[in-house]
């Protein structure tokens, strides 16, 4: 590694970690009642919350709301925030995961809500193959072992890497590769894919 690019790494390593230091005192600041912290920390995180949600629930008014919701208990629940256990942008985000979710399987929430919502053209026998094919997938990952299913979710509707997966799980990032790979393997084998050898 070169000398340039160790640099580069410890700088971003530092802006994340100020980056993180400033998110915990704007929450600590919201668990106190002030206002204008929650705004500082929507500016901040409501984007890539609303972009999570709308992946994850397929509706962007259903987001929308949802994204609401998630300020609402944020602000009501700052002072749970235990930073040991990940950072501010985690805790939101896995906040909004876990409603979207909820959403998703509860009753009220059904394909046909987000058929509806759509209006109806050309692309409506994709959107209805879309739908199908996402309520076999979310099927496929219920299946799976709550830690293995747990790891795609944060890598795949979160986005998050390796690293930021085993800092939000505390666990070490060994571990998340080989749930990853494990995960793999099973979704291979209950889609009837054999893996090709290289």
């Amino acid at each position: 590694m070169t000398v340039a690019r160790r640099a580069r790494i410890i700088q971003t390593a530092a802006v994340s970690a100020a980056v993180e230091d400033a998110d915990i005192d704007v929450l600590r600041r919201v668990a106190a009642g002030d206002q204008a912290a929650l705004a500082i920390l929507y500016d901040r995180h409501a984007a890539t919350m609303l972009s999570l949600g709308i992946r994850i629930v397929g509706v962007r008014r259903d987001a929308e709301d949802l994204l609401h919701d998630v300020f609402l208990e944020a602000w009501r629940h700052a002072g749970d925030y235990d930073p040991r256990r990940g950072g501010v942008k985690t805790w939101l985000l896995l906040r909004m995961r876990s409603r979207c979710l909820d959403r998703v399987r509860s009753h009220a929430f059904s394909r046909t809500d987000a058929l509806r919502a759509e209006p109806m053209r050309s692309g409506a026998g994709e959107r209805l193959e879309r739908n199908i094919d996402g309520a076999r997938a979310r099927s496929l990952l219920d299946n799976l072992p709550s830690g293995q299913r747990e790891v795609l979710e944060l890598g795949y509707f979160q986005g998050l890497s390796f690293s930021e997966i085993a800092e939000a799980l505390g666990i070490p990032v060994g571990t998340v590769k080989s749930r990853v790979s494990a995960a793999m393997i099973k979704l291979r084998e209950d889609l009837g894919v054999r893996k090709e050898a290289s």
